[in-house]
Order: structure tokens, then sequence, then C-alpha cells
């Protein structure tokens, strides 16, 4: 009796090996028979409304590339109001995957209208249909995987963005031998977590006889006052050592542009040798990009 259990035992071990070892063979052998199918290529993005970048929405051709373009067709929706809260750029409705490539993309703008209400809207973008018929939309059973994209668009402060700065002309460029005289740099950030202080990013715009560097990037900080005029409190950073900024500002709500009057009080050493405190105004302007 025992002799048989062994036997049995045995016999079990050895079927079950046979089953693994076929299902893996069949696994091993499968491979995917299509249909190929079209998706986008990330299921949510998110951007402040002060983004100023074409925003692009990518669709792809999961299989091989085509000879021929692909064309699908999309739906929007969503809680974002077109031409208020963003804008296409191109043909709505439809994106195409051009001849022998992998990927199209939906452009879109976003249009800052900041009034320091912070919500958020979202664009819902949802693949209907595509030619040529070989292909499907959407991944999947239903086809739901890589259908629609939620775009949100985050709310931001009035003057939070990337601006164009530029450094105006003015008596401090004889008194410190600055050169040149006036500068232009794009890309400063204004930034703000309250929507009433904001930080300036940088305001070494061409002032490398001051810095020494161009890539030292001091900042400010204002405050709004909600009448279209800005204050900057006195403050110093690591870039002035004991040096303080203070100064006004104000706001154009036709163009969106900030200028500003920034004091700079410095202990500096004259050609004779004397150290002396001065105060040195640097006119500013902000304009957005």
């Amino acid at each position: 009796m025992r002799n048989y259990k062994y036997i049995l035992t045995g016999f079990m071990t050895l079927l079950m090996g046979w089953v693994v070892v076929a299902c893996e063979e069949q696994d091993m052998d499968r491979t995917f028979e299509g249909p190929y199918f079209v998706r986008f290529t990330d299921s949510s993005l998110t951007y402040r409304e002060s983004y100023n970048q074409t925003i692009s929405v990518r669709v792809h051709n999961a299989g091989p590339q085509l000879s021929e373009p692909i064309t699908v067709r999309y739906a929007v929706s969503g809680t974002a109001r077109e031409g208020k809260d963003y804008a296409f750029e191109g043909t709505k409705g439809t994106v195409t995957i051009p001849a022998n490539q992998s990927f199209g993309e939906i452009k879109l703008k976003l249009i800052n209208n900041a009034n320091n209400i912070l919500e958020s809207q979202t664009v819902v973008f949802t693949l209907t249909d595509v030619e040529p018929a070989s292909l499907r939309v959407g991944f999947g059973k239903e086809g739901l995987l890589g259908r629609s994209i939620t775009c949100t668009i985050e709310d931001d402060c009035l003057f939070s963005g990337n601006y164009t700065g530029v450094r105006q002309n003015g008596a401090y460029v004889n008194l410190l031998g600055i050169t040149p005289a006036t500068a232009t740099l794009r890309d400063i950030a204004i930034t703000s977590t309250d929507c009433k202080t904001y930080t300036i990013t940088n305001w070494n715009i061409g002032l490398l006889d001051i810095f020494g560097y161009n890539a030292i990037k001091p900042s400010f900080t204002f405050v709004d006052t909600g009448d279209n005029t800005l204050t900057i409190p006195s403050q110093s950073n690591s870039e002035l050592g004991g040096d303080t900024l203070s100064g006004t500002g104000s706001w154009n709500p036709q163009n969106r542009q900030l200028s500003f009057n920034l004091r700079w009080k410095a202990n500096l050493r004259t050609n004779a040798g004397k150290d002396t405190i001065l105060t040195i105004a640097f006119p500013f302007t902000y304009t957005p990009q």
C-alpha cells in the first residue's frame, strides 16, 4: 500500500510538471495578433494658466508605422471654457499622424485670465474614431485604455508667470560705470503662494559689473497693494551681503506690464578709498511673455 502511494504521488508530480511546461510553452508562443490601435500618450497633464508655451497633447500609433497618414478624431469636454481659458492651434476635433511617423499632436494654448481666485478647470479629450479602418481607438477589451486624457488648468495669481525684464537707463549708469546702459533678459519667473506677496526671481539684467557673473540671480519680493500700485518692502538677500533693497512699482492693466523703481542701499568704496553708503535707483520693467 505504501509503495502505491509513492507511485501515485510521483505520477501526479510528473503530470503537474507536464501541465506547467505545456502552459509556459503556450504562453511563450502567444503573439499579439492585432488589431493595432491609436491612443493618447499620457493619461493626464497639469499646467498653470500662466504657462505661456504651446501645450502638445500627443496621440500615437501603437503599431507599425504606416505609409499613409492616420486621421484621428476626438471630442472635447470638461469645465474649462474654450476662448476664455484655452484656445486651439490648428483644426479642432482632428489630429493627423503623418505617414511613416508614430505621433500626432493636438496643440493647445492657455489663456491667462488670472483674477487671484485659485481654482482649477479641466479639458477632457476623448478619441472617437480613426482612419484607416484597420486601426482601432484605445486598447483593451472595451478600448478604454488610452482613449481619453484630462488636462487640468490650475488658476494662478494675477502677476505670476514668465516675463521679459528690461533694465532702463538712469543716473546709476554713470555713477557705477555700468555697460551697457540698458539690457533685456527673457524667462524671468514671478511667483506667489498667496497672490499678495510675489517674488521676482532675477533682477541681474546685464549687471555683470555689480554681480560679477550673469549666472547670479538675485531676487526681490514685492507686495500687491490692490490698487495697481506695488511696494518693495525693505529686504536683503545673500547676493547683496549687508546691503538692502526697497522701492515702489506699478501695474498697467492694459498691457499687464510691471514697472519698478528698485532702490539699492549699498556700502560702496569711492575712488579715493573711502567707504560710503549710497542709495541707487534702478528702473525696471517686466512684460509678460
